[in-house]
C-alpha cells in the first residue's frame, strides 16, 4: 500500500486550518502536506505536527502574489532576488518542521518575456536554489501543472519539460513532482509514465478527472494506479490533492479500500 499523505490545503477544510492536523491524524494519516506555510509561525505548525504525531511531506517555495493570480516567479527575469529570499524562507520552514523536501513552481511566462529569457531564468533560478537545498540536505522538487484547464500559460506543463529541466541542470538532489490529475489531462498513460519516470520521481499527488474530486468521481482507475505504485517499488509519500465534493470524511472511501 502507497504511503498516503493528506494535502490540508484541499482537505478538511470544514473546519480552520490549524484543526485539520488533528482531522488528518483522526482519519488515519500520518503525511501531511499544503501549499504554503507562511502565514502561519513555523513554531506553531511544528507544534501540531508534533502533537498529533504527522510528519510534513510537503510544502511550495513562495509563489508571489497568489490572491493576485501569481503561481511562482521562478520564470520571471525581474523577480530573481525575490526567488532568492524565498528559497531562504523555504529552508527556514523546511527545519522547522522537519520536511525533507519542497516544491518549486515555476511560474506563468508573461507574454511580454520571450520564452529563451524565461527559459533560461528559470533554469538558473532552480540552479540557485538546488545548491542552496543541497548546503541543507533537502531536495527541491518540480511540478508539472496542466496549462489546459487550471494554469494556461503554466511554464512547466508537461513530464517532459519538467525532465529536461532537470537534464539541464547540475544537481542530483532535483525530484519531479508527478500529479496524477495534471498528468491525466496533459498526457494520459498514467501508469507507463510513472514506470518510464521513476528514477526522477520524488512525490506522487492525486485528485480523480475532470472536477479534481475524490476517486471515483471521475475517468482514473485508481485501484490499478495505486497496485502499479506499489508493483514498482515508489517508497515515497503519495497526497490526497483533491477538492471533495461534499464533507472531506465521506470522501475517503478510497483510503479505507486501499488499508
Amino acid at each position: 500500500m502507497p504511503r498516503f499523505a493528506a494535502n490540508l490545503s484541499m482537505l478538511f477544510t470544514e473546519v480552520p486550518f490549524l484543526e485539520r492536523f488533528a482531522r488528518a491524524r483522526s482519519a488515519g494519516f500520518h503525511g501531511v502536506e499544503y501549499l504554503f506555510p507562511y502565514e502561519w509561525p513555523a513554531e506553531q505548525l511544528a507544534e501540531r505536527l508534533q502533537s498529533n504525531g504527522l510528519e510534513q511531506v510537503l510544502f511550495n517555495l513562495p509563489p508571489g502574489d497568489w490572491a493576485a493570480g501569481e503561481r511562482g516567479i521562478a520564470c520571471l527575469p525581474d523577480r530573481i532576488e525575490e526567488f532568492r529570499a524565498g528559497v531562504e524562507q523555504g529552508i527556514h520552514y523546511a527545519r522547522m518542521l522537519g520536511c525533507k523536501q519542497l516544491n518549486c513552481l515555476a511560474g506563468l511566462k508573461p507574454e511580454s518575456v520571450a520564452e529563451e529569457e524565461a527559459w533560461q531564468t528559470l533554469v538558473a533560478n532552480v540552479q540557485y536554489a538546488a545548491d542552496r537545498f543541497a548546503e541543507a540536505g533537502l531536495t527541491l522538487c518540480l511540478e508539472a501543472i496542466n496549462s489546459r484547464v487550471d494554469m494556461p500559460g503554466f511554464m512547466l506543463d508537461t513530464s517532459g519539460k519538467v525532465m529536461a529541466l532537470i537534464e539541464a541542470l547540475e544537481a542530483d538532489n532535483v525530484r519531479l513532482q508527478y500529479d496524477l490529475y495534471h498528468m491525466q489531462i496533459m498526457e494520459g498513460d498514467l501508469t507507463r509514465g510513472i514506470e518510464c519516470l521513476l528514477p526522477w520521481i520524488g512525490h506522487i499527488q492525486f485528485a480523480d478527472n475532470p472536477g479534481r474530486h475524490q476517486p471515483g468521481t471521475g475517468e482514473i482507475n485508481f485501484s490499478n494506479v495505486f497496485s502499479a505504485i506499489d508493483r514498482l517499488g515508489y517508497g515515497g509519500w503519495v497526497s490526497a490533492e483533491y477538492r471533495p465534493t461534499g464533507a472531506t470524511e465521506p470522501s475517503l472511501g478510497w483510503f479505507s479500500e486501499a488499508n
